[in-house]
């Protein structure tokens, strides 16, 4: 059964933890930034139509994706994924599949694998190497309700409250996020 899907890369935050000389998003990671490995990922995925939500540094030179620009960045991760469920209510999408800019290591499949995952569980989320990782999470529209708009909470408020709604699915990869320099430079040296 094909699942209607749009797929939320949330790029919004300061990086205020990272101290190296640009944001975090824009830092070299090999060939590529951290940002353009989270982008290509999901993008190889091709779960359905990719939206960048962006705030704090400018990602303007994303032509392949639609860009929601989160000024309320600063309020916290609730936020962007609140404009994420407004843009796929406008479109008439029934379920999100989200994951963050900053997690690089996500492989391709475990998109798919979460994007793909039986329709009969509201929130999909993925697990690596028997523990589950926060990203990719799918959200169906039944428990967008649930999602907090204001904070820096997003889809852990459900996933906490409401566990009988969660389906772990196991994944290639790693959810491992760069938040400093060190991060970069251990993950450059592997």
């Amino acid at each position: 059964m094909l699942l209607s899907v749009v797929a939320v890369l949330l790029a919004a935050g300061g990086g205020s933890r990272f101290t190296g000389p640009t944001h975090k998003l824009l830092a070299p990671l090999g060939e590529r930034t951290v940002f353009e490995h989270a982008l290509a990922h999901v993008q190889e995925a091709a779960v359905g139509p990719v939206v960048v939500i962006t705030g704090a540094v400018d990602l303007s030179v994303l032509a392949s994706v639609t860009v929601v620009h989160n000024a309320g960045w600063s309020d916290g991760q609730a936020s962007s994924l609140a404009l994420a469920v407004d843009h796929a209510t406008r479109l008439g999408i029934d379920h999100i599949v989200m994951g963050l800019g900053d997690q690089p290591f996500i492989d391709p499949e475990a998109w798919r694998l979460v994007a793909g995952a039986p329709p009969r569980w509201p929130i999909v989320v993925a697990s690596y190497d028997g523990e589950r990782g926060p990203h990719p999470v799918r959200l169906h529209r039944s428990v967008w309700p649930l999602l907090p708009r204001t904070g820096d909470d997003g889809a852990r408020t459900p996933i906490r409250s409401h566990p009988h709604l969660v389906h772990e699915v196991a994944c290639p990869g790693s959810a491992t996020d760069i938040d400093t320099l060190e991060d970069v430079a251990r993950w450059k040296s592997s």
